[in-house]
């Protein structure tokens, strides 16, 4: 498989704590990666770290061989990689179908999203700043599957959502043709079926990285 995006000695620093020990991973094209561990343990920052919105103090970011680490995040996204943070992951202020046009510009053809979460159909007229958390989510991440992003980074994508509307979330995610890296606290069950594209777990504790393997490897230590 071929590695769409890397972290290379990554270190990070917010003042005087450094959050990431100079930390490689690599999330390869047509898989989903997650970034697993408590909270502490660097994963956001490891996240936010390949799309730009935080800075490195050491290392690299490294995307199908090209050193992007002086890019902008700006110019991550305009170059295809999407990050959907945990908070204030949508536009508060616009309708549902604003936000789903925003993701996808030159076609205002939302079916696609609609179809991944029909829960939204009913929502389209109302704000975005109205909807519950879970609902949020739902409209962040099928935005998300309407860009046309070939690198998607996801935050806690399914928190506040129903266990059904979860699992259906990460089926969706694991059968994208993209590269797709998930933070998350916990590997979420779904995730832990064997089948289907591969699913890489770099499990992070304070700062480092203390495994790497599939998901089914994880399960059984």
């Amino acid at each position: 498989m071929t590695t769409t995006v890397e972290l290379r000695d990554a270190r990070v620093r917010y003042g005087p704590l450094e959050a990431l020990h100079g930390i490689t991973l690599a999330a390869p094209a047509h898989a989903l990666t997650v970034l697993l561990g408590p909270n502490g343990s660097g994963r956001t920052t490891a996240l936010r770290a390949l799309a730009g919105t935080v800075r490195l103090t050491a290392g690299s970011v490294v995307r199908d061989g090209v050193d992007i680490t002086r890019h902008t995040a700006h110019a991550r996204a305009a170059a295809g990689l999407r990050l959907v943070p945990d908070r204030q992951a949508v536009f508060a202020g616009l309708t549902v179908t604003e936000n789903l046009r925003l993701a996808k510009p030159r076609d205002d053809d939302m079916e696609a999203a609609l179809s991944a979460y029909p829960e939204l159909r009913p929502l389209l007229p109302r704000r975005a700043g109205t909807l519950s958390g879970g609902e949020q989510r739902m409209l962040a991440v099928a935005a998300a599957l309407l860009s046309p992003a070939r690198v998607l980074l996801l935050d806690e994508p399914t928190q506040g959502m129903a266990p059904p509307v979860a699992t259906r979330t990460y089926g969706l995610l694991r059968r994208l043709d993209a590269c797709v890296v998930v933070a998350e606290q916990r590997l979420p069950s779904a995730l832990r079926t064997a089948g289907g594209p591969p699913v890489l777990v770099h499990e992070l504790r304070r700062g480092a990285v203390v495994f790497r393997g599939e998901a089914g490897e994880l399960s059984r230590g």
